[in-house]
């Protein structure tokens, strides 16, 4: 108790710095200057398409297209429901709009910073049923507030990884009474159920994980194949290094122009950074690594023939696309110890990807992946561009590692049947 008042306390304190933060990040996502009302639970007069509600959030891109199945199945479930999806960033509400365009009964806005009173004017306003946050979000006063209104909280598709398990014991009582706050954890595997009850929480069920049922898009698989003709001229290979983080980028392309230095032969490098506010900074580090470039910004149609080293992928939304075009992918994030990134979206494509040494935010997945012959694990950048290599010059190896990425990941899926028939029962029967 007395922490979550210092908690909150620092909270009220930081709402100032969070504003200009907000203006700050403003000057290159102007979102981030749209709706800010809804940050402090002013929703004015928003209304649903009906009285009930249950509510979904999903922080940014990756969690509100994880959460795409759910919602979906949740919508066919429920009929006499709308869904509320709330978000923290542009980006995220942008692609929710998207997925969601053709279905009114899905309304988008923003979570309020976690302060009592902006939770509590979000729960008063759209009074869901049932909440379900994805993945890792936690926030004690969000917890306390549905605890407090009685609304069912579920943390869905949730994972912990062992480093951040080490970091939550060292917060003791308060961590159990933010996680035992929850209705229902729903973990993607037995070992974060694990560690999940290994905090005293009890409530916690294995359903698996709901990036596993994400279909790619059919529109978005064929623009990729046009990009990989596009790109694939003179019988020239084409890989990915997608979701890249700070740090890597000058590592893998350093390595990538010895490795194609001393073969004589190049392959098409497709570079999508993680984050976009880095896109510009990535596009200077290719063309002072002596790479061409082509921005993915600038293609407005694919020609029939693109004659660059590296096509930055500066836009968002379209990895299924980039993944695609690929013959081979290497996951970003895995490089340097930032716990990498999801490789199923890869995977479902049918094609086999590679990791660095750190994948402890994803680490089950990629040891399934690993053992079912769909990902290969490197220990540095330089062996990283060895393996792509010797991968696309195996025609054998690749073929029978993008058949593995396809059994893989159709071996994983039903996630979110199993997810919604936990749910149903916590949804109240009128």
């Amino acid at each position: 108790m007395m922490l979550r008042w210092l908690y909150t306390a620092l909270w009220h304190l930081a709402l100032p710095v969070a504003c200009l933060r907000l203006l700050w990040r403003s000057r290159r996502e102007p979102g981030y200057r749209q709706h800010i009302g809804e940050r402090f639970g002013r929703y004015g007069r928003q209304t649903l398409a009906q009285d009930r509600c249950l509510w979904v959030h999903a922080v940014s891109v990756g969690e509100t297209r994880a959460a795409q199945p759910l919602i979906e199945a949740l919508l066919a479930r429920f009929p006499d429901h709308a869904i509320v999806l709330t978000h923290m960033t542009p980006t995220g509400r942008r692609t929710g709009a998207e997925l969601f365009a053709a279905e009114p009964r899905v309304h988008e806005c923003y979570l309020p910073y976690d302060v009592p009173w902006a939770i509590s004017g979000f729960l008063r306003h759209f009074r869901p049923e049932l909440g379900l946050v994805m993945e890792t979000e936690i926030w004690p006063n969000v917890v306390h507030g549905c605890r407090r209104a009685g609304v069912p909280l579920c943390l869905v598709n949730a994972r912990m990884s062992p480093r951040s398990y080490r970091r939550t014991l060292r917060l003791g009582r308060a961590a159990r009474e933010v996680f035992g706050g929850f209705t229902r954890i729903l973990a993607q595997t037995p070992g974060d159920a694990e560690r999940y009850r290994a905090l005293g929480v009890l409530q916690v069920e294995v359903t698996g994980n709901l990036k596993f049922d994400m279909a790619p898009p059919p529109a978005l698989q064929e623009k990729g194949a046009a990009l990989h003709a596009a790109l694939a001229h003179d019988g020239r290979a084409v890989w990915c290094a997608g979701s890249t983080r700070e740090g890597e980028e000058a590592l893998l392309l350093a390595a990538w122009r010895q490795q194609t230095e001393s073969i004589g032969r190049r392959a098409a490098l497709i570079l999508v950074p993680r984050h976009p506010q880095r896109f510009d900074v990535v596009a200077e580090l290719v063309i002072q690594a002596g790479f061409t470039l082509q921005r993915r910004s600038a293609l407005t149609a694919w020609p029939e023939r693109i004659d660059t080293d590296v096509l930055l992928g500066d836009s968002m939304g379209e990895m299924t696309m980039y993944f695609s075009a690929s013959d081979a992918a290497f996951i970003g994030g895995s490089l340097l110890p930032l716990g990498g990134q999801n490789l199923i979206e890869a995977c479902a494509v049918g094609t086999p990807v590679l990791v660095g040494p750190h994948t402890f935010n994803f680490a089950q997945a990629t040891e399934d992946a690993i053992a079912a012959g769909a990902c290969l694990r490197v220990p540095d950048a330089g062996a990283l561009a060895r393996a792509v290599h010797a991968l696309l010059a195996d025609p054998v190896d690749l073929q029978a590692r993008r058949e593995a990425a396809t059994r893989f990941a159709g071996a994983h899926r039903g996630a979110t049947a199993r997810t919604v028939d936990v749910l149903a029962a916590l949804v109240p029967v009128r």
